[in-house]
């Protein structure tokens, strides 16, 4: 037995014998029954080293489990870095794979210039591209900014120059449009470059 294991015995030791001191009638029977409890309880409670036993098992499957989660959440973050650098580097594949179309239209139309006959042919070949071209922006949500003849916005509308006019009526409206600009769905991407009548 440890030395506070003794110590505690021998206080309930002391503590029965005075009790039972007290009591003279009984005090041969109860004094032995009441030393053979405490016996049996200090046997039943875990010593020191069984007690450090099983707070270090318990440490240890802690210290696991922290271990274990640690390189999960590692392993988490890695594979997330690793996702958003290929959206980035890839992010573009889907709209671009649908401009390769208009390229190739491109290039024939280049092509056949040289052996072409009729420009008319020409330039409606050329609108067929433009009006393909277009086609997909619309697909992709990208608009023009109307800007011709309105009053001029600041918030989709960049000013180059004014102008003066003699009609008045045209003062703060935009006369030419010298590059247009766009919407992707309702947010601006390009502003459109204006000239301003004073």
């Amino acid at each position: 037995m440890t030395e506070e294991k003794t110590s505690n015995v021998n206080d309930k030791i002391a503590g029965s014998v005075d009790e039972n001191v007290l009591d003279t009638e009984n005090s041969s029977g109860n004094l032995s029954d009441e030393l053979n409890e405490i016996l049996i309880e200090d046997e039943n409670t875990p010593s020191a080293d069984e007690t450090i036993s099983e707070l270090e098992a318990k440490v240890n499957e802690w210290q696991d489990k922290y271990i274990r989660i640690s390189a999960e959440f590692d392993n988490y973050r890695k594979r997330t870095l690793k996702e958003k650098s290929d959206l980035l580097k890839y992010g573009s594949e889907d709209a671009l794979k649908s401009l390769i179309p208009v390229i190739d239209d491109f290039e024939r139309g280049l092509k056949s210039i040289d052996q072409a006959q009729d420009m008319n042919s020409v330039k409606e070949g050329m609108l067929l591209i433009y009006n393909k071209f277009r086609e997909y922006l619309n697909q992709r949500s990208i608009k023009e900014i109307e800007a011709l003849n309105l009053d001029f916005n600041v918030d989709v509308h960049e000013a180059i120059t004014k102008i003066p006019v003699e009609d008045k009526s045209l003062s703060g409206k935009i006369v030419d449009v010298v590059e247009k600009g766009y919407y992707l769905h309702d947010k601006v991407i390009r502003f459109s470059k204006v000239v301003i009548a004073e």
